[in-house]
């Protein structure tokens, strides 16, 4: 019987297959026991009618192993494809994408003097939920869904990893100022669960400051957590500050299973021409080694890597007069690498490893109680002068005994009543009605629904308004 552990492979698209390559050879000449199953993903499949960019054999070997190092995939554009990239995350419960990133000047340009961080990114959730629609000829919509399951989990991998991995700080990112519902409960939780860990460091940041802190003083940060939309984007400044994001790999994390891959895309401009770096898909498998409790291969893979960067033989992306000394392509890289495997570099620090899979358990969240307390209707209502009194006349007009129009907002702002006239209005209505009672039911939702489709109304959403544990479970209006 084989002692190998079985990993899914996937060569990719673009500069993939190459960059894959280079990455198997090194991994083979520093004996990891490792045995590949590889599969074929991206573009092709896609183009081969499967819309998803995958094939259910495909998915059976994904799911058998507990590991899928993956190189980048073109998802073509137009035709309704999807980002495989996502859909292999959600599909498997992939919550946690782990992006570490250090500077290594002088031997690396950077933006900054010291950096070493690490992003821990929501995977799931937000608007990544990809639940969009155009509701009216001028407005469309993007679903934002925080759930506290998915902010409990992966808040809490964020300070078990600090635990881990000997991390001192922890920094929560949100917008909750302005979103104070969905990135309020991611907050909320992070506050909740920091007391579990007295002896790390904690604080939050709004994220647009926070964002500026990655850009431009980035040593303050040690790990830090966010949502999916913000991680996606602060963890390409964390890159691009340390020197470039051809350098980092990441890891998506879940319950007994884990993806690895590079951060940068497919490259397509480059592909076949030996120009690539295959550094990021390798530090993607670097991780996925100590993810396999196979430490000492990943740091004596990540020292050969680094030395050979410290010896400024840089493939095109980072090669620089003066500081590297030797161009090279991916295959030269790659032989440079492995023939520095037993050496560590002179300079930079490698760092001792002790890790571990990283699992994760919370308790199902008991229900509180929900009051229904009144509804939004939202209305296409496209008049020649779109002006809300009228809007408001027909909708008072046509109210019911259980709810009444408490006011009319446009894109968030209220216009009625008392709106201000310079508010630019498109054609998309939110109606705010609330309970004239202290109880109502979907009962009366639906004789609300009937007056106004009576009226001649085009409603095209509805949200229902509720209390919950006896708080407000919805955001006001501007100006209500």
């Amino acid at each position: 019987m084989s002692s190998k552990i079985p990993i899914t492979i996937a060569r990719g698209d673009g500069i993939g297959p190459e960059i894959m390559d280079a990455t198997l050879r090194i991994l083979e000449a520093a004996g990891a026991p490792l045995e590949y199953e590889e599969i074929q993903i991206g573009e092709q499949v896609y183009l081969s009618g499967e819309l998803s960019g995958i094939s259910k054999d495909s998915w059976d070997t994904i799911r058998r192993n507990k590991a899928f190092l993956k190189a980048p995939i073109t998802t073509p554009q137009g035709g309704g494809y999807k980002s495989l990239n996502v859909t292999i995350r959600k599909s498997l419960g992939l919550y946690a994408n782990v992006r570490p990133c250090k500077t290594f000047k002088p031997y690396i340009p950077a933006y900054c003097n010291d950096m070493d961080m690490v992003i821990i990114r929501e995977n799931e959730e937000d608007l990544y939920a990809g639940i969009e629609h155009q509701q009216t000829s001028e407005v469309v919509q993007c679903l934002k869904l925080i759930s506290r399951p998915g902010c409990e989990k992966i808040i809490r991998y964020a300070f078990e990893y600090a635990k881990t991995y000997d991390r001192k700080k922890v920094t929560c990112m949100t917008k909750d100022n302005i979103m104070k519902h969905t990135d309020g409960l991611f907050h909320e939780v992070f506050k909740e669960i920091s007391k579990e860990y007295p002896d790390i460091e904690t604080e939050h940041r709004i994220i647009d400051i926070g964002s500026a802190v990655v850009a431009t003083k980035p040593e303050i940060l040690d790990v830090v957590v966010t949502l999916n939309l913000y991680g996606d984007i602060i963890s390409d400044i964390m890159a691009q500050v340390a020197g470039s994001v051809g350098l980092s790999g990441s890891a998506n994390v879940g319950s007994g299973r884990a993806m690895f891959e590079a951060i940068h895309g497919s490259a397509p401009d480059i592909a076949g021409k030996d120009m690539a770096n295959p550094s990021g898909i390798l530090h993607g498998a670097i991780l996925m080694l100590d993810y396999l409790g196979l430490s000492d291969y990943a740091k004596k893979i990540e020292a050969a890597a680094l030395k050979t960067l410290e010896e400024g033989i840089h493939t095109g992306d980072l090669y620089q007069e003066g500081i590297s000394t030797k161009k090279v392509g991916t295959k030269e890289f790659t032989d440079s690498v492995i023939s520095n495997l037993g050496k560590s570099p002179n300079k930079i620090q490698v760092k001792e490893r002790n890790a571990h899979p990283i699992e994760i358990s919370i308790e199902p969240t008991k229900p509180q109680p929900k009051k229904l307390v009144g509804i939004d209707l939202f209305i296409d209502w496209n008049s020649d002068d779109r002006n809300p009194d009228v809007l408001g006349k027909i909708l008072e007009d046509n109210s019911t005994d259980k709810l009444k129009l408490k006011m009319i907002t446009n894109r968030g702002v209220k216009v009625y009543p008392d709106g201000m006239p310079e508010t630019f209005k498109t054609d998309h209505w939110r109606c705010r009605y609330v309970s004239k009672s202290s109880e109502i039911n979907n009962s009366d939702i639906l004789e609300l629904l009937s007056a106004v489709n009576n009226a001649k109304q085009d409603v095209i959403k509805t949200e229902n308004l509720y209390e919950i544990a006896g708080e407000r479970a919805y955001s006001l209006g501007q100006g209500e």
